[in-house]
């Protein structure tokens, strides 16, 4: 087997070349003033309404589009005031339940920005019937300076005109969108409402409503203490909400337990130096023949009563983690035993997922010193599809402002449906979300299926978490359990990324991405499957995950994304006879920032991957045939981009199918292979900048041949910096850096 190989180099940066010029309408799009005049009767009506309800100080105006849209196809002048473009104004955005995943985006402006743009409708409808007989497409903007002094005397602009003609043609309606419609809220849902700029006890108040009556968790986010408070705020202002969850976290785990094994005594030396992972689970029973390995903290009410079965949960997932191999012999996975941080957050049955999301952010800022968390508590409550959970977004932003990661539990079905979505927080973005096989790899009777915001690839990966009775053995107070579902694969996969960042030293970037990438294969994948298995299963043995096959190259870049093009054009990949004789998949891992309030566009930052032969004029053809940077002339749609090429996703996986009968590739006059980066942005605000990011690259010689010496001489006479992973020496320099000195006195 080949090792693993960390590229260090330098990584150029660049602004974008393309400079904002006037906007147009993609292929076969027109605007007639028709369309116009019914969007102003739509802004009339809304107008009508907002000026006269005070209580919110403005207007909230939900713009319905005809398609999943780009932010490039979102409008620009439509509902904005003077040069403020619209995005600023927006403050949620959902999919519509049509089916066909047409975008509404709800803004937040003044009523007479709603005036401002009635008169502007009204002024290019004129312009548009006057000069271009009522209807506009790309031919006919070409030929609108002609018409400058008519459209400057109607008080317009050129880009006023044009900017209007073309946000409107991807508009259906402007309206008012009612988020409790057929919506049965009760005093369990935490309520977050829209961001107008009122606090919630002044809107409270105006509403009649008291301190008796809700209770604030944080921000615009709340719960009603009664039906009657619930009944008048849906009958006064239901279009201010946002979104609704339930607060109730329901774990129905005891269910995959199987019956008690008789127990053989197991013996573990005392805790040295081995690295820590932390658990966030249900309670720890300390009579356990490993407990020296285990630094406990009961954070439960202690109000609460305890029984025996809320020991059990948490204690088999550390049990998996401090010694998961000595249990289980056949599926050790080399990479030894991990103390455990273990805090009690829940018990069986209701829990309150507010109280947990407190004690999750306290127990993160308490313990900077941890990098990997296994959290393999779930809802048994399905996702929503318009936004993450509360509790996975709090995840998120923990991972997006800490370098740690969240390996988190796929969620189980006890009815054993197959078509039951994942709970909360299995929707977090940034962890690795874990579901499971049985032991003959294939999915279990519980599995639970992605995917989040009907766009999201998850769960990410799966393990092997057994069926029918079968499990892995775990130890409890009791003794031997086998423990069966996603709780008890979880708890392997944070071994695996415990061994990664803490013994390898790698970033959690680069972790995430070679275990997402060990998952893959060179075969097609199986899209019936993904929903439950992600991007598949990861190899039991550690070995298998850092190391490549023999015909295979492993390299890895780490890099951070300040511009908006992070690349090299500098990857010496071997030629043989004239030509490239390899395939190539890549997997790039970063964190972005998140914004629930946003809905459906979740995610702040987006990185697109670039990685292949240079052409004879400079591009990057890329493996994946991306085309994405080279503007709307490919006539890539948005819904196609990110099906397609994962536009807005945190995980990229781009490969090459290993065929039957596949050739070598040609060489271009540039023989480089180059990677790009790119950086785009959803907000107004650059969240991406600084985004760190770690991308898995893997070579596949087709004729079977070993090239890797090649290779790495090629690279260091390149000027990069060749590290061979190699497990041995880094497992002596991690045990020799935890030595204590002893200082003589």
């Amino acid at each position: 087997m080949n090792n693993l190989i960390q590229l260090k180099g330098t990584l150029n940066e660049r602004k974008s070349f393309s400079t904002p010029g006037r906007s147009t309408f993609s292929k076969g799009q027109s605007t007639t003033s028709k369309h116009l005049e019914f969007l102003k009767n739509n802004l009339e009506m809304l107008y009508s309404k907002w000026s006269g309800d005070s209580r919110i100080n403005g207007a909230l105006v939900s713009v319905f589009y005809n398609r999943t849209v780009p932010k490039s196809k979102r409008i620009k002048t439509l509902l904005s005031k003077g040069s403020e473009p619209s995005n600023l104004s927006i403050k949620g955005a959902r999919f519509s339940n049509d089916g066909q995943e047409k975008h509404i985006i709800t803004h937040f402006i003044s009523c007479d920005t709603i005036k401002i743009n009635i008169k502007k409708l009204d002024k290019c409808i004129k312009v548009l019937n006057t000069c271009f007989n009522g209807e506009i497409d790309n031919n006919k903007l070409k030929e609108v300076d002609k018409y400058k002094s008519f459209i400057e005397n109607n008080e317009l602009t050129i880009s006023t005109f044009i900017n209007v003609v073309t946000d409107a043609c991807n508009v259906e309606k402007f309206d008012i969108l009612n988020n409790t419609t057929g919506v049965d809220i009760d005093t369990n849902d935490i309520i977050s409402l829209y961001d107008i700029g009122v606090p919630l006890d002044v809107l409270m108040e105006q509403l009649g409503l008291t301190d008796d009556d809700y209770v604030k968790i944080y921000d615009n986010n709340f719960r009603f203490k009664n039906t009657f408070a619930i009944n008048k705020f849906k009958k006064q202002v239901p279009y201010l909400i946002s979104m609704s969850v339930a607060d109730l976290a329901q774990y129905d785990y005891n269910s995959f337990f199987g019956p008690q094994l008789t127990s053989e005594i197991i013996t573990i030396p005392k805790p040295n130096q081995e690295p820590v992972v932390g658990v966030i689970d249900t309670l720890f029973d300390e009579n356990v023949y490993f407990k020296d390995w285990v630094n406990y903290k009961d954070l439960v009410d202690k109000d609460l009563p305890r029984e025996s079965c809320d020991y059990e949960h948490g204690t088999a997932v550390t049990s998996i983690i401090v010694d998961g191999p000595s249990m289980n012999p056949q599926y050790d996975d080399g990479c030894g035993r991990f103390r455990v941080r273990h805090f009690g957050v829940a018990i069986h049955g209701k829990n309150s997922s507010l109280t947990i999301m407190r004690n999750i952010e306290e127990i993160i800022k308490e313990n900077p010193d941890i990098h990997v968390w296994n959290l393999s508590l779930g809802s048994s409550l399905e996702i929503n599809e318009n936004f993450i959970s509360p509790e996975a977004a709090l995840l998120d932003r923990l991972q997006s402002e800490n370098n740690i990661i969240f390996v988190i539990s796929g969620t189980n079905d006890k009815n054993a449906t197959k078509s039951k979505k994942i709970g909360a927080p299995a929707d977090s973005i940034n962890g690795i979300v874990v579901n499971s096989l049985d032991f003959q790899g294939e999915i279990p009777s519980y599995a639970r299926k992605g995917k989040v915001l009907s766009f999201f690839n998850k769960p990410d990966i799966c393990y092997l978490g057994g069926d029918d009775n079968k499990g892995f053995v775990t130890c409890v107070g009791t003794g031997e359990k086998p423990g069966i579902g996603t709780s008890f694969a979880a708890p392997w996969i944070a071994r695996k990324m415990a061994y990664l960042i803490d013994i390898l030293g790698l970033t959690r970037e680069t972790a995430k991405a070679i275990l997402i990438d060990s998952a893959t294969s060179w075969q097609k994948i199986d899209n019936d499957k993904t929903d439950f298995i992600g991007f598949g299963q990861v190899p039991i043995n550690i070995n298998d995950i850092i190391h490549s096959k023999d015909d295979e190259i492993k390299f890895y870049i780490e890099g951070t994304s300040n511009m908006y093009d992070t690349y090299t054009h500098n990857i010496p990949v071997p030629i043989y006879k004239d030509k490239y004789p390899f395939i190539a998949k890549a997997t790039l891992c970063y964190f972005p920032r998140c914004s629930r309030n946003q809905g459906v566009d979740y995610t702040n930052t987006e990185l697109d991957v670039y990685f292949g032969r240079i052409d004879n004029k400079g591009k990057i053809k890329s493996i994946n045939e991306n085309a994405q940077s080279e503007g709307e002339t490919t006539g890539i749609k948005e819904q196609e981009a990110r099906k397609n090429y994962r536009k807005w996703d945190n995980v990229k996986h781009i490969t090459q199918i290993l065929k039957p009968n596949i050739r070598p590739k040609q060489k271009y006059d540039n023989t480089m292979w180059g990677l790009s980066i790119k950086s785009k942005e959803r907000l107004e605000k650059r969240d991406g900048e600084g985004i760190k990011f770690g991308i898995v690259i893997t070579l596949k010689e087709i004729n079977g041949t070993n090239r890797i010496s090649e290779f790495i001489n090629q690279c260091s006479l390149r000027g990069w910096l060749v590290n061979e992973i190699n497990v041995e020496n880094r497992v002596d320099i991690y045990n020799v850096a935890q030595e204590e000195i002893q200082f003589e006195k």
